[in-house]
């Protein structure tokens, strides 16, 4: 029977094993340098970073939820084979080609090189452990969310915070916070952009995958309408959590802007900050803390990635095998090291992050958009856009782009989606047999 102490004990677990799906090591190292960057209006900052990255990613799991918690739905807006492929693409990048093995390489650089030093054996001999315990762990996905809420989470959720409270209270440089000098505009977007490239909002919609299975295996939630309203509340959790921990990570580094140069190293910085509070033990307690964030999320990525594609193939392939073939393909691609797994991801991103998005924005002005064009038509112009910046950038310059909008802020794309998501509308729609 399901009351209501057991609906809330429920959603605050899931709400946990969430936060930790979404709370990878990026997340850690992003904040400490935005609030280094921008100092005195560090909480600016803070609020432009947090909309941007779980602000929308929590938009984007109540727009799953809205399309019946399955991506393809929204997907399958641009049709079916391309929504195929864009559902595909989003899987891959947050799972084996680029998120993945991002995680068992920062596992590898932040916890064993600063004990053991760098080395080929030491890479591989990590990433076979650390993919053994993720297979392992992940095998039934259900039981993988309880672990996550229960334990693994809170775990992560307060080593964050002891490095928070011992920041807030015997901060840095006596807390003095250098003067920012940037404008506010150009704050703003910072934050913004860094809170893009968290990949959060590809993450939501992947991740709704394995949380609705979770929650309709429970056999307690029958009912859509209540896998709806758990989900949700789940999400607020966390992101409520987050913002806690996002808000403190971002005032410790604003309390380094008198200390360091803004030309510093992300991970550096975060060691740096680590060794101020706590010494050379520090060393420990944020490799611990790097371990767990990248391990709670490998773990997701994992389960959602196998569930997918078991999904696609009509289970002709188990959700098993597919753990068994993403393990291996991600301890061969983390050993080419995490360099060379952010070269391959930028490109990629670029494409498939701004119709993800434009198909989550469009998903809630769904009952007054009759016209599925309007999907293709601004989705397919913000990839066509962004695969010809691509080149310009890395190839050779095309230079006429410079003039559009919102070029040197990274979404001069908003444009031709916009553009041609009005012609879309204007287009009827072709009739069905």
């Amino acid at each position: 029977m399901l009351t209501q102490s057991k609906f809330f004990k429920d959603a605050l677990i899931l709400g946990f094993a969430i936060f930790s799906m979404y709370f990878g090591a990026g997340n850690i190292i992003f904040p400490p340098y935005l609030g280094l960057t921008s100092s005195s209006n560090w909480d600016l900052a803070f609020m432009s970073y947090f909309i941007a990255d779980i602000g929308f990613a929590t938009l984007t799991m109540f727009a799953l939820l809205k399309a019946g918690g399955r991506v393809e739905n929204l997907t399958h807006k641009i049709g079916t084979i391309a929504g195929i492929f864009l559902t595909s693409a989003i899987i891959l990048c947050i799972g084996p080609l680029i998120a993945l093995p991002r995680t068992g390489a920062t596992t590898y650089e932040m916890l064993v090189v600063p004990f053991f030093g760098a080395s080929f054996s030491n890479s591989l001999i990590t990433s076979i452990i650390y993919y053994s315990l993720i297979l392992i762990f992940t095998l039934k996905p259900t039981t993988m969310i309880e672990i996550l809420g229960r334990f693994l989470t809170p775990a992560l959720f307060i080593g964050l915070l002891i490095l928070i409270i011992k920041g807030v209270f015997f901060p840095i440089a006596d807390g003095e916070i250098a003067q920012s000098e940037a404008t506010t505009s150009n704050i703003i977007f910072d934050g913004m952009l860094a809170g893009y490239q968290t990949l959060d909002v590809l993450a939501a919609l992947a991740f709704g995958i394995i949380i609705l299975k979770a929650v309709s295996d429970k056999g307690v939630y029958t009912e859509h309408n209540q896998q709806i309203k758990l989900v949700a509340y789940a999400s607020i959790v966390a992101a409520i959590c987050i913002f806690i921990i996002y808000f403190g990570l971002t005032y410790l580094g604003a309390t380094t802007s008198t200390v360091y140069e803004s030309n510093i190293d992300r991970a550096t910085l975060l060691n740096n900050i680590i060794f101020s509070l706590f010494g050379s033990g520090g060393n420990l307690l944020l490799g611990i803390v790097v371990f767990l964030a990248c391990f709670t999320t490998g773990a997701a990525l994992v389960s959602v990635t196998s569930e997918y594609f078991s999904r696609l193939s009509h289970r002709r392939v188990s959700y098993k095998t597919l753990v068994v073939v993403v393990t291996i393909f991600s301890i061969i691609l983390t050993n080419f090291g995490l360099e060379f797994i952010i070269s391959i991801a930028f490109p990629i991103l670029t494409v498939v992050y701004p119709a993800a998005i434009i198909l989550v924005v469009l998903s809630f002005f769904d009952n007054f958009i009759k016209n599925d064009n309007v999907y293709k038509l601004a989705s397919f112009a913000a990839m066509i856009y962004c695969i010809v910046e691509v080149i310009s950038k890395n190839i050779f310059e095309i230079s006429f782009l410079k003039i559009i909008p919102f070029y040197e802020i990274g979404f001069a794309w908003i444009i031709p989606a916009i553009v041609f998501g009005i012609i879309g509308y204007f287009i009827k729609p072709k009739k069905e047999d």
